[in-house]
């Protein structure tokens, strides 16, 4: 089976790239390869990449594809509030276009990397059905990909929605701007954790390779389970506020809780219940944040990642391609002066 997966060289794309081909598929990865080459060095000889952008890629591409993993996007809330018609246009527009043409050359399955951050801020435990609440442009646009994306579903065409529980764990994309990782890079860098006021908001949370997991898992079940669907994705016990996790960090790295408050109390809270993908497709997320923090930590110490590459912290690393973006154009203006 020959696999498609959009943002194949991101976080969590390079994760599931991996994961595919040890199970077997042929992968193709379509990325506009922002953050370089490194995310998929390892397995670069063995997947078909296209370094394109999903607005605008050559619908050719398709021919042959089975399936779709559509993950693709500006990530992340500040990402998102940088300019946010761009993200409209690539989270929201993109992402539509793909899961249309998808259907147009005779892919069978297509799933969409949605986030669990479409319910922006509730008290009350949400399921599925739960009134979205998008609070930021990133959350917005996942919600109006939704909503145009799974109505493409019918008999040939499988259609799946996977909203996403905040990711933490080792990736050949690391990201430290993530809750967990960058909880332990704080602790490893300074001796402190780093804790968004007021520390009462609640996230659930899901390691990279779990969520990979999931993608797989919908891909290889019986369509009658899953076209159409929505799954909140991730697991009830990783609910967690974020006082609470900072302590289990600490716990993981078998070091004095120290902290230290930042930022503004966060307008985000929520608490979700992941009851439909554990009963439809026997998902069971095989990590813990406590084991995830370790790993990173170790991983820091043992010098196998750095805290300090700019490309780790998504929107300083936008940021900076966009002043270089904007000195490029300065540069042919003077030229096409002088």
């Amino acid at each position: 089976m020959r696999v498609l997966v959009t943002g194949g060289a991101g976080c969590i794309g390079s994760v599931l790239s991996g994961i595919l081909l040890e199970k077997g598929y042929e992968v193709t990865c379509l990325d506009r390869l922002f953050f370089g080459l490194d995310p998929i060095k390892e397995v670069a000889n063995k997947i078909h990449l296209i370094k394109d952008d999903i607005r605008w890629f050559k619908p050719e591409i398709l021919k042959g594809i089975d399936a779709v993993f559509d993950l693709a996007s500006l990530s992340n809330d500040p990402s998102g509030e940088l300019e946010p018609q761009k993200t409209l246009e690539i989270n929201y527009i993109g992402r539509v276009r793909v899961a249309k043409l998808s259907k147009k050359y005779g892919v069978s399955r297509y799933v969409l990397a949605s986030t669990c951050s479409v319910y922006g801020f509730r008290e009350e435990i949400l399921t599925e059905e739960s009134s979205p609440n998008p609070l930021t442009t990133y959350a917005k646009a996942n919600v109006l990909a939704e909503k145009e994306i799974l109505p493409l579903a019918d008999k040939s065409f499988t259609v799946t929605a996977l909203r996403q529980a905040t990711v933490y764990g080792l990736s050949p994309r690391m990201r430290f701007d993530l809750a967990i990782n960058g909880m332990t890079l704080g602790f490893f860098k300074n001796g402190k954790i780093p804790i968004m006021r007021d520390g009462k908001q609640w996230r659930p949370f899901i390691h990279v390779k779990d969520t990979s997991k999931a993608f797989t898992e919908v891909l290889e079940a019986d369509p009658e389970f899953v076209n159409g669907q929505v799954f909140n994705t991730g697991s009830n016990e990783q609910n967690v506020q974020i006082f609470t996790l900072a302590k289990l960090i600490a716990e993981s790295i078998n070091l004095p809780f120290n902290y230290e408050w930042y930022g503004s109390p966060d307008k985000r809270s929520y608490r979700v219940s992941f009851n439909k993908i554990k009963e439809t497709l026997n998902f069971k997320p095989q990590y813990t944040p406590k084991e995830g923090a370790k790993e990173v930590f170790d991983a820091l110490k043992d010098g196998r990642v750095s805290g300090d590459d700019l490309r780790t912290i998504t929107v300083k690393w936008y940021k900076h391609l966009l002043e270089m973006h904007t000195v490029i154009k300065e540069v042919e203006i003077n030229g096409a002066i002088l």
